[in-house]
C-alpha cells in the first residue's frame, strides 16, 4: 500500500530544498503545487507580514470523501535549523544522512514526506475520510513563530496531530511551558588597575547570581538554563554591563512561575550583595529583567478522543504506540493553547539539530502506515 520508492524520492527532494527560518519561499511553492496535485485547496495566511518572512503559513483543505465526520488537522513545519544551505541527502544502507557539513532536515521534512505519502495512498485506495486540514508552519525552529502568528480563524478542525518528534511508535501528550529571560545588569565602570574600588563589576554580580541559582534539572517536570552571557569591554576595565539570556521550563505552570521568580530573585540578591559606598554615595548594580512567555504547556488526557484514535489506528496497523513525556516546545503547544487538541507523533528522525541527523526509510514507511490508518479511522 505504501510506495517506499515514492516516499524515498519525496524525502530526497524535500531535503535538498534550502529552507531556513523566514526564508521558506522555495519550499512553500513546491508544497503548494504538490498539495494542489493531491486535490487540496491551498492558501497562505499573513504570518509573513507579521514575522518579516518571505511567506506565510500554508493551509491546505481536503474535502471529506464519503464520511461526515469532524475535520482532522495535521501539522508539520517547513523550516529547518542552521547550518542548512545546499543540503545533499545521501542514502546509505536504507538510512538518509547529510553528505556535507549541513543538517539533513529530517526535522521536519520526514514528517512532511510521510504525510504526503499518506495522502497519496488515501487517494489511490479511495479511502473514505472526513475533511482534512494540513498546516505547514514557517519559522518553527526560531521560537514557533509561524504557529504563534497563524490565522486560527482559517481552521475548522479542533483535533489533530503534529508530526515532529524523534523515534517511532511514540506520541507526546504532555510538554512543558517555557519562559524566556533576558537580564541586563548595569554596574559601574572604572580602571581595573588604577581604581578598581571605584567600580562595581556587572560580570561579578552575574557570577554571584549564577552561583546561587538552581539550574539544569530541577525536578521531573522542571528545567532551567542560562544559555548566553555577553559583557565587558576590555581586561583593564571593570565591566559596567553584562547581558544574560536564559529560560525556565515546566509541565506545571505553578512550578514554572516559581522557578522564574527564583532566577530573578538571585539577580536582585546578588545586586544587593554587591552594593557599597563609592564617593560618599551608596551604589547598587541595576538589574533590568524582561520575562517573555515563550509557549504554554500542553497536557492531553490519555482517554481523550484524539489519543483513542491514535491507539486504535496503531493497533490496526500492528504498531505498539507508546506515550512519551515531552521536554521541548513545539507547534502543538501553541495549537493546544488555541483550543485545538493536538498530540505529537514521532516521525523516525534521529540526531536532530546536528550534522549526524538521520532518518531510516523503513521508519518513514512505518510512520506512514500509521497516518493512513488514522485517516481511515478519523
Amino acid at each position: 500500500m505504501i510506495s517506499q520508492q515514492r516516499l524515498t524520492d519525496e524525502f530526497a527532494r524535500l531535503a535538498a530544498i534550502n529552507s531556513p527560518p523566514l526564508r521558506e519561499s522555495v519550499i512553500s511553492r513546491y508544497l503548494e503545487e504538490r498539495l494542489q496535485r493531491l486535490g487540496a485547496e491551498v492558501r497562505f495566511d499573513n504570518a509573513a507580514a507579521i514575522s518579516g518572512g518571505e511567506v506565510g503559513n500554508l493551509i491546505a483543505y481536503f474535502p471529506g470523501t464519503g464520511k461526515a465526520t469532524e475535520p482532522l488537522l495535521f501539522s508539520v513545519h517547513m523550516d529547518t535549523v542552521e547550518p542548512g544551505g545546499q543540503v545533499e541527502p545521501v542514502l546509505r544502507n536504507g538510512v538518509f544522512y547529510s553528505a556535507g557539513d549541513t543538517v539533513l532536515g529530517a526535522d521536519d521534512k520526514a514528517g512532511i514526506a510521510e504525510l504526503l505519502e499518506a495522502l497519496e495512498v488515501a487517494r489511490e485506495q479511495g479511502i473514505a475520510h472526513g475533511p482534512i486540514e494540513v498546516v505547514v508552519t514557517i519559522a518553527e525552529e526560531i521560537g514557533l513563530v509561524g504557529a504563534k502568528h497563524l490565522d486560527y480563524g482559517l481552521l475548522k478542525a479542533r483535533r489533530g496531530f503534529a508530526l515532529d518528534t524523534k523515534g517511532v511508535d511514540q506520541m507526546v501528550l504532555k510538554a512543558p511551558g517555557a519562559n524566556r529571560l533576558k537580564i541586563e545588569i548595569s554596574g559601574l565602570a572604572a580602571h581595573a588597575g588604577l581604581a578598581p574600588e571605584l567600580g562595581i563589576s556587572a560580570i561579578q554580580t552575574a557570577a554571584l547570581a549564577l552561583g546561587r541559582m538552581q539550574l539544569g534539572r530541577i525536578d521531573q517536570e522542571t528545567t532551567a538554563n542560562i544559555g548566553r552571557i555577553e559583557g565587558g569591554v576590555a581586561s583593564n576595565i571593570v565591566p559596567q554591563k553584562v547581558l544574560l539570556e536564559g529560560e525556565a521550563r515546566s509541565h506545571d505552570p505553578n512550578k514554572l512561575q516559581a522557578q522564574t521568580e527564583h532566577m530573578l530573585a538571585c539577580f536582585e540578591e546578588a545586586a544587593d550583595n554587591m552594593a557599597r559606598e563609592i564617593g560618599g554615595k551608596r551604589v547598587r548594580p541595576v538589574v533590568n529583567a524582561k520575562v517573555t512567555a515563550d509557549f504554554p504547556s500542553m497536557a492531553i488526557a490519555e482517554d481523550a478522543p484524539i489519543v483513542t484514535l491514535a491507539k486504535s489506528a496503531a493497533a490496526a496497523a500492528g504498531h505498539d504506540l507508546k506515550v512519551r513525556l515531552g521536554g521541548g516546545g513545539s507547534d502543538a503547544n501553541i495549537f493546544n493553547g488555541h483550543g485545538i487538541e493536538m498530540i505529537i507523533l514521532a516521525t523516525g528522525m534521529e540526531g536532530v539539530h546536528t550534522h549526524d541527523e538521520s532518518v531510516a526509510v523503513t521508519d518513514m514507511v512505518h510512520v506512514t502506515e500509521l497516518l493512513v490508518e488514522i485517516i481511515r479511522q478519523a
